[in-house]
């Protein structure tokens, strides 16, 4: 009996021996997937290592691109006219296509300065009246609008930055505001006055002129004078840089600013390809090589979005027509419903910089819109090599001025042509009209015969081309669509 037991327990034995090995082989799914429970050869996984570095270079252009973009603008003005808060450069004969800035306004007056907060402390701005502006930290996030939709409300008044840091004493009398980077983007527009043959920029350019810039605690004997460069008719390169110089200049902006300025998740990102504030920056040249290769594609998928059109429509202004809205229905922060719309964001600071509230929001009478055309009637791109006509209808929404301005599709910069000036605008008196007060325009590599000289701008042939349609104080019939811009039109 007892031998009987013995041999049935060493057959039970073996049953449970002889399947195991079957049980050792089921496996969770992605125990298969990932090379049946193994790790990878060698060189797979270095290659997919590599490839991961890659794509966090590209997330990292895309997400720090508003602020290259910003810092570009400042390392351009300071190398043409110096730093420190008292220089304000202005555009006193108006911006043209020789500064290259992206998407620029030649129909106002540019006042555009760079802060540091870090290194002066508090700032003020005395503001003049009726300005157009906004202050933004570095990554272009709106402090304040300035002006009509700001608090001074077009009466000009002080406004006080405040460093990210800063907890003292906040004085009475100020517009006191605390941006969330030291560095600090000043951008003031004011509207020319109409003239025969052109804009008449002396009251606007007096206006800017009345801008006054100093640190809080400082006597009035140790402020430093201002200086008002004129910054028209000069060749200024403004823009991101294009090389792998953007990432080192993105890691001392990293180092500077204060480690709030930046959230968490993105500092992540921009560790794993080993920016870290404080620690040193040194890529190999692998490395090196894979961070080239971001900074040149990375720029060609945002300009492919761009150029593909987004599936959901939202950035379409009208229904029967072609323009477009650069925030496709976000806040100025590009905040949809329920998400941030980083694809809409980064198309916008290719070819474009400076978003605010005021550009956003539906004001009567006292914002700005800037629907714009990639395309003409029969949705085809625009190009320099054919002839266009463009048809604004009369009383156009615009209490200040109305404006169209050709662009460069892939930067923003301004079409440059010998014309320099790639803009008309209602402020030019000579502009001709129809009978019935709409404005036709012309667009073409050479001007139509029946297309005055007023209303004609020259494009470069071979090269696609955007055009912008400007509505300074706009009215009702802009927001209920009783008023539209024709399509343009190619002509035979």
């Amino acid at each position: 009996m007892k031998l009987k037991t013995s041999l049935l327990a060493v057959a039970a034995m073996a049953s449970v021996l002889s399947i195991s090995p079957v049980m050792a082989q089921d496996a969770s799914p992605l125990v298969k997937q990932l090379n049946n429970g193994n790790w990878l050869p060698q060189a797979e996984a270095e290659t997919l290592r590599d490839e991961l570095f890659y794509q966090r270079a590209v997330h990292a252009y895309i997400t720090m691109l508003p602020a290259l973009n910003t810092i570009g603008m400042r390392d351009g003005s300071e190398a043409a006219f110096g730093k420190g808060y008292n220089v304000l450069p202005m555009w006193k004969d108006r911006m043209d296509s020789r500064t290259w800035v992206p998407t620029p306004n030649g129909d106002v007056i540019y006042s555009m300065s760079y802060l540091d907060l870090k290194e002066t402390g508090p700032l003020v701005v005395a503001a003049p009246p009726n300005i157009i502006g906004m202050f933004t930290d570095f990554f272009q996030r709106t402090i304040t609008d300035v002006g009509l939709i700001g608090p001074d409300r077009a009466r000009g008044g002080l406004y006080l930055l405040l460093p990210p840091d800063y907890d003292g004493e906040i004085p009475q009398g100020y517009f006191p505001f605390k941006s969330k980077t030291y560095n600090v983007f000043l951008f003031f527009r004011s509207v020319m006055g109409k003239g025969p043959t052109a804009p008449d920029p002396k009251a606007a350019v007096a206006l800017a002129e009345q801008t006054r810039i100093y640190p809080l605690w400082a006597m009035e004997k140790d402020v430093k004078p201002m200086q008002l460069p004129n910054a028209s008719g000069k060749r200024i390169h403004m823009m991101y840089p294009v090389d792998n110089s953007y990432w080192t200049k993105l890691k001392a902006f990293v180092d500077y600013e204060p480690v709030s300025a930046i959230d968490p998740e993105l500092r992540g990102v921009l560790a794993s390809i080993g920016i870290v504030k404080g620690q040193p920056f040194s890529p190999t040249t692998k490395q090196q090589d894979l961070l080239k290769k971001a900074v040149e594609t990375a720029p060609k998928m945002i300009l492919a979005e761009r150029q593909l059109g987004r599936p959901d429509g939202r950035d379409l202004y009208y229904k029967d027509r072609q323009y477009l809205n650069s925030w496709a229905g976000a806040t100025a922060e590009w905040m949809q419903d329920s998400y941030l719309d980083v694809t809409q964001r980064a198309s916008f600071f290719q070819v474009a910089y400076s978003s605010a509230s005021a550009m956003v929001m539906r004001t009567l009478g006292a914002g700005s819109k800037y629907p714009f055309a990639l395309k003409d009637s029969k949705g085809e791109f625009l190009n320099g090599s054919n002839s266009y006509k463009l048809r604004l209808p009369p009383d156009a929404p615009a209490a200040l001025f109305w404006a169209v301005t050709l662009y460069n599709v892939t930067d923003g910069t301004m079409v440059e042509t010998p014309q320099l000036m790639p803009s008309i605008n209602s402020l030019n008196e000579a502009v001709a009209k129809n009978a019935d007060g709409s404005v036709d325009l012309w667009f073409g590599p050479s001007k139509p015969a029946n297309a005055p000289d007023t209303n004609f701008i020259q494009t470069v042939n071979g090269r696609n081309f955007l055009a912008m349609v400007r509505l300074y104080g706009t009215g009702v019939s802009f927001f209920d669509q009783s008023w539209k811009p024709d399509d343009v039109v190619k002509l035979n």
